[in-house]
């Protein structure tokens, strides 16, 4: 479905992404998983089409590279950074980036509240963005890239910020995007959304592909602990060490959630 092929991208002296192939097969969930700083949206980017690479190429399988106009309505991306106007409602967010993508009439309006149903946002699409909650955008961000129904998503870290109530949400509408068919990369830096999501994935870190397989095979192979990640009530998380909890190698508080391996 999509092929990237030794690519190279700097930035001044920073190699970002240094001779990377990979090819993503049609239907499956590819996850990206690496460090900040690894490489993984300077990827994306050069995946759709907003940036090229210095050298190797992109292209989607028997349609030519994302640059071509035509090649590019195939793909729908949600990037890491939110590409929402808070000052438009999310229907006119919707509006806005369908009739970028050729969208028209009553074709557009079909596709809108296709899009808003699918992310359940109907309720809220005459309100201001700038009203919704941090889990609302990423959902609405989500719907700028399926407005136009592509058969190719790539989601750059959909979840950074969000409650878990509203991590869950995406995760359920991703399941249900494989469901219809649809070829989606996801970029993460946590191994417990890989393992959640993905059919295969790709380590990198400072631009390079250190391993691509399963993630069940990546753990066969080089090892790993279980993560378990629990919910806590509202409050303050407290962390207090006990003897049965002396063999743990990391414990971490982040908001609600409680993640331990």
């Amino acid at each position: 479905m999509l092929r990237m092929i030794h690519l190279k991208k700097r930035f001044g002296e920073n190699l970002a992404v240094d001779d990377l192939t990979l090819e993503i097969r049609r239907g499956e969930v590819f996850g990206l998983l690496g460090p900040n700083g690894a490489g993984k949206t300077t990827t994306v980017n050069m995946a759709v089409g907003l940036l090229e690479p210095d050298e190797g190429q992109v292209e989607l399988t028997g349609l030519g590279p994302p640059g071509n106009p035509q090649v590019r309505k195939k793909i729908g991306v949600a990037p890491q950074a939110l590409s929402i106007y808070e000052k438009l409602s999310g229907r006119e967010n919707l509006l806005f980036f369908g009739k970028i993508e050729g969208l028209h009439g009553k074709e557009l309006s079909r596709k809108v509240d296709r899009a808003l149903d699918f992310v359940e946002l109907t309720d809220r699409q005459k309100d201001l963005a700038k009203t919704y909650s941090g889990g609302m955008k990423r959902r609405l961000n989500l719907a700028i890239a399926l407005v136009h129904n592509p058969p190719l998503l790539l989601l750059d870290e959909p979840t950074v910020g969000v409650d878990p109530q509203s991590r869950n949400s995406i995760f359920d509408k991703i399941d249900a995007l494989k469901q219809e068919g649809r070829t989606i990369v996801y970029t993460t830096h946590y191994m417990e959304e890989a393992q959640r999501l993905c059919d295969r994935v790709g380590i990198i870190d400072h631009g390079k592909l250190l391993a691509l397989d399963t993630v069940e095979n990546l753990i066969k192979k080089y090892g790993g602990n279980s993560i378990v990640i629990a919910e806590m009530p509202e409050g303050e998380v407290r962390i207090e060490t006990t003897d049965p909890m002396a063999e743990l190698t990391k414990l971490q508080a982040t908001g609600k959630l409680l993640r331990f391996r």
